[in-house]
């Protein structure tokens, strides 16, 4: 007899891991589980980890410890990237009872029924080259917003990333498949879907179903208001991506574009598959077809290499983009990665005195894309997360409103002017205007 009754779930990382846990979650539900809080003396703990973010090791520690406080008799699992890479890392964690590689996650149920809590830390981990199915993944418990995935895995092995390591080649459903679950995602009554993956604009990996004719079936689907794109990278976001989006009523113009570094040395060095020259040209296409679009940038600091006058120049081309915000990543070193064999390493006090020059640059350039939308009207989609009597939401272009706490409003769609920025950073909204009430 199964002692187990219910299950709680923490997730580190992107949101294509939130998908994915929440995918995991279903299954559990499915099986007649209870889900319930972390906190809560739950029989079974998934923690969902990540290989990006620094210190995983850490942080994978402090969470099974955490589980094991509120119950000794726990069944812990541990899955996900970090999992894939470093099973025998996770297996010598006190408390773990299973670790789950990329593709054995999804069958985690099974591996519930197969290990006892005999003390002993049991890993399920094929090789990554054996990793091909796709599992299709979308978040939910948002009432508003839910992370479609639409791809998965990566075959650009840039020289300082472990992702293709983590979750193998590039791969997805077909257009048909992935429809289906959109429909499945539509009918849960969100208003707005962020397209998610590893290397999203690879979906088809050039084959006649690419992320172009995937977005303009996905635009038909009835009951989603917006859609979102996240990260795209910039040799992948063609002409005909950009201007599909202008027209769309429901793609909406907020463009995530990872740059890493201005300097085009850098960009080779990092095996990047484009130069300064063709992002700049990306920016410029956006802004030009949508002049109000949102643009997030990710940069990394730190790179091997990366001297003072390399630095200067990632500063000073992000000075002259006229983008909305920035992700700063500080380098950080990771095993397997060729990026280790570039001896020049930069000091991390140096690394993290970057980070803070360009955190202060990205606080600019958001003050400055939000002062430049005051007095335009736009569309925010409420959310139900309340502060302090507070409510915020987002419009299409990703500005972060707020307003006084209204139940009635959440997950409907208003239109609003907006007028000034508050104390605490979002923009403030004036005159009333007629919500638009989407059922």
């Amino acid at each position: 007899m199964n002692p187990y009754k219910t299950v709680a779930f923490h997730t580190l990382g992107c949101k294509l891991n939130f998908s994915e846990t929440s995918t995991i979650a279903r299954l559990f539900e499915e099986g007649g589980y209870a889900k319930v809080g972390f906190n809560e003396r739950p029989d079974i703990f998934i923690i969902n980890t990540c290989s990006v973010t620094d210190h995983a090791d850490k942080k994978c520690r402090n969470l099974v410890r955490r589980a094991k406080s509120k119950n000794p008799d726990a069944f812990v699992a541990v899955v996900g990237c970090y999992a894939q890479l470093k099973p025998d890392e996770i297996a010598h964690i006190e408390g773990v009872n299973v670790v789950l590689g990329a593709n054995e996650k999804f069958n985690i149920l099974e591996y519930l029924e197969k290990h006892p809590t005999d003390g002993v830390a049991h890993i399920e981990n094929g090789h990554i080259k054996e990793v091909k199915e796709f599992i299709p993944s979308y978040s939910a418990g948002d009432r508003t917003r839910t992370f479609l995935k639409v791809q998965d895995g990566c075959d650009y092995f840039c020289s300082f990333c472990t992702i293709p390591l983590a979750r193998g080649r590039s791969r997805n459903q077909s257009i048909e498949e992935t429809m289906k679950v959109a429909h499945e995602v539509a009918a849960t009554g969100v208003k707005e879907v962020v397209l998610t993956g590893v290397n999203i604009g690879d979906f088809g990996q050039g084959d006649e179903e690419n992320f172009f004719a995937l977005i303009k079936e996905l635009d038909q689907i009835e009951g989603i208001e917006r859609f979102r794109i996240s990260s795209i990278e910039p040799n992948l976001l063609s002409d005909d991506i950009i201007d599909f989006v202008a027209a769309s009523d429901k793609f909406v113009p907020h463009f995530h574009v990872p740059l890493q570094s201005g300097s085009d040395e850098m960009l080779a060095s990092m095996r990047r598959r484009y130069l300064t020259p063709l992002y700049t040209e990306r920016i410029k296409r956006i802004k030009d077809r949508m002049p109000n679009a949102c643009i997030g940038v990710d940069v990394i600091v730190g790179f091997p290499g990366e001297t003072d006058e390399e630095f200067m120049k990632t500063v000073d081309f992000i000075k002259g983009l006229d983008v909305s915000y920035l992700h700063v990543f500080t380098y950080s070193e990771r095993a397997n990665t060729t990026a280790l064999r570039i001896e020049d390493v930069i000091p991390m006090h140096v690394r993290q005195e970057r980070n803070k020059i360009l955190t202060q640059l990205s606080l600019k350039k958001k003050r400055a894309f939000y002062e430049s939308q005051i007095g335009s009207t736009h569309a925010v989609l409420w959310e139900a997360s309340e502060n302090e009597g507070m409510m915020h939401g987002f419009t299409e272009n990703y500005v972060k409103v707020e307003q006084p706490f209204d139940a009635e409003k959440v997950n409907h769609v208003e239109s609003v002017s907006l007028t000034d920025i508050s104390k605490t950073g979002l923009v403030s909204i004036g005159l009333e205007t007629d919500m638009m009430v989407v059922e």
